[in-house]
């Protein structure tokens, strides 16, 4: 399989790729783009936790974080959903399914005390990611 991609990656270096010309202006301003969206990371995982202080469900959330200016779930919305299990799987967050068949999630007293640490904190941000990938 691995060859197949080599020679994949060989004819479309002389196909493809041989037409497109990326100024060092274009360059700069994707690797922006990419510090950007992981700088994001913290701030939605914050604003997240906020709203699920009251209990919602995911189509729920991203129009609020839409709201908020969040933009990080507009073409992905599978990473909320990866985020929610992460918190779920941290007991951050409890999740229940309705007769509607739609799924509602909710911060738990643990989760609670980890959003009051992280606002109390001059690094909150830093400090909920830190404990999120510790967890």
């Amino acid at each position: 399989m691995e060859d197949r991609l080599k020679n994949l990656k060989k004819s479309m270096d002389r196909t493809v790729f041989t037409q497109l010309n990326f100024t060092d202006q274009h360059r700069k301003d994707i690797r922006d783009k990419i510090k950007q969206q992981d700088e994001n990371e913290e701030d939605v995982l914050l604003a997240v936790m906020q709203l699920l202080v009251q209990e919602k469900n995911g189509f729920e959330l991203v129009k609020l974080l839409r709201g908020r200016g969040v933009r990080k779930f507009e073409d992905n919305e599978g990473f909320l959903y990866i985020l929610l299990h992460r918190l779920e799987q941290n007991q951050w967050i409890h999740s229940t399914w309705k007769e509607s068949k739609e799924k509602n999630y909710r911060l738990t007293d643990k989760g609670k005390k980890i959003l009051q640490k992280a606002s109390k904190k001059q690094t909150k941000y830093r400090f909920a990611l830190n404990e999120l990938h510790e967890g």
